[in-house]
């Protein structure tokens, strides 16, 4: 399909399984990196990677050639294999098996991507749960469709 365009950006924000604070700061930044690789691999382009303790956001341009749950259960899967493989956690470690999936526009890039870059600081006034909700709400989304809030 050499005359079809795209141009998607999407949020996918998805917690450790049961919520499990095992993301230590000491080694996000090495995690954020592979997981930009893993989406570099499949021709997405990262635009912020970035999370706290227990839950991850990733901001991309995302290209339809691969299913997007396809391309969740791949950086899921092989960002679990990098942190097992390298006993970062100290305990086996998973990702929860659900996950929120958001498009935005063209206008909306550079908000997103400062609002994923300052995920410390958002977290120190609230919740991971709230957040949810929140993007939920913004969305027009049912209250914690599938239970991936928890």
């Amino acid at each position: 399909m050499a005359d079809t365009y795209t141009k998607l950006y999407i949020q996918v924000v998805f917690a450790t399984k049961r919520r499990v604070p095992l993301l230590q700061a000491c080694y996000r930044e090495r995690l954020f990196a592979y997981i930009g690789g893993i989406l570099n691999g499949h021709g997405q382009i990262p635009l912020a990677i970035n999370g706290t303790a227990d839950h991850i956001h990733i901001f991309f341009i995302y290209k339809p050639h691969i299913l997007l749950s396809d391309l969740i259960r791949d950086v899921k899967r092989d960002s679990s294999a990098f942190i097992n493989d390298n006993r970062l956690t100290g305990r086996t470690f998973r990702w929860q098996t659900s996950y929120g999936a958001f498009s935005y526009g063209t206008s909306q890039i550079n908000r997103v991507v400062r609002y994923i870059n300052n995920q410390e600081n958002h977290h120190r006034q609230q919740s991971y749960s709230r957040e949810i909700n929140e993007l939920l709400k913004h969305f027009d989304a049912p209250s914690n469709p599938y239970g991936w809030i928890e």
